[in-house]
């Protein structure tokens, strides 16, 4: 079931920053908004060196965009956007616009998005034997990736692979190879048993201490095939 993570509006110039695992539904809010949105427009950069992209002008929503079918907007003026994909991770700014000239200051929001993958298979579904090896990667896309380790330690955020139990896997767990080449990405290495069938392996992102959201896979083993799927929970 798929899951609106919302932040609510924050006052005066303050930046929003909202975390959603890939494949669920997002509203952004727009906290500078007037009355019945045909003011409101909604723009997109990646990062910072990117195009900027008009995702809706005065209401209405720009046909040329990629995520144009996932769009739509909420009748408070926030950005809804459905089925999030690792690529919509970026920079969202609403602007009021009223005969052409802007009114008031942006309303920023920043979308980190977090995406589980598979060493064996860019899908999320792939078949593997039991006793075979395999790797998963964690992975948070976000618009400061050129300054990732820096952000992340600033906001004091964590990211880390958790058993059913909730427990955190450590490096010290000799079953599991745990590895961060930085503070965006973690890798869990481990060989698949047969005892493995509807485990779940969970990456969960905290930012001090707070759960902000998590991706999950699990695993089926179904003869003697193990089928491993990508599945999203709730944080």
């Amino acid at each position: 079931s798929l899951r609106c993570s919302c932040v609510s509006g924050l006052s005066g110039v303050d930046d929003a920053h909202v975390f959603i695992s890939s494949g669920e539904n997002v509203r952004l809010s727009c906290n500078n908004a007037l009355p019945d949105c045909t003011s409101t427009t909604w723009i997109y950069n990646r990062f910072s060196h990117s195009e900027t992209v008009e995702l809706i002008r005065l209401g209405i929503k720009k046909k040329n965009t990629e995520s144009y079918e996932r769009l739509s907007l909420g009748s408070d003026c926030s950005l809804n956007i459905k089925n999030i994909t690792k690529e919509d991770y970026g920079f969202y700014i609403c602007q009021q616009y009223v005969n052409d000239q802007q009114q008031g200051t942006d309303a920023r929001v920043f979308l980190h998005v977090l995406h589980v993958s598979s060493s064996s298979s860019s899908s999320s579904q792939t078949e593997i034997s039991a006793g075979r090896s395999v790797t998963l990667f964690c992975q948070l896309y976000s618009y400061e990736r050129v300054s990732c380790d820096d952000w992340i330690r600033s906001e004091r955020i964590n990211l880390f692979w958790v058993n059913q139990a909730g427990d955190k896997l450590t490096r010290s767990d000799s079953r599991y190879q745990i590895s961060a080449p930085d503070h965006c990405i973690s890798s869990l290495t481990t060989t698949l048993l047969n005892e493995d069938h509807n485990r779940e392996w969970r990456c969960n992102i905290t930012q001090r201490n707070q759960l902000k959201t998590s991706a999950t896979y699990t695993v089926k083993i179904s003869g003697e095939k193990t089928i491993l799927s990508e599945s999203f929970r709730p944080s």
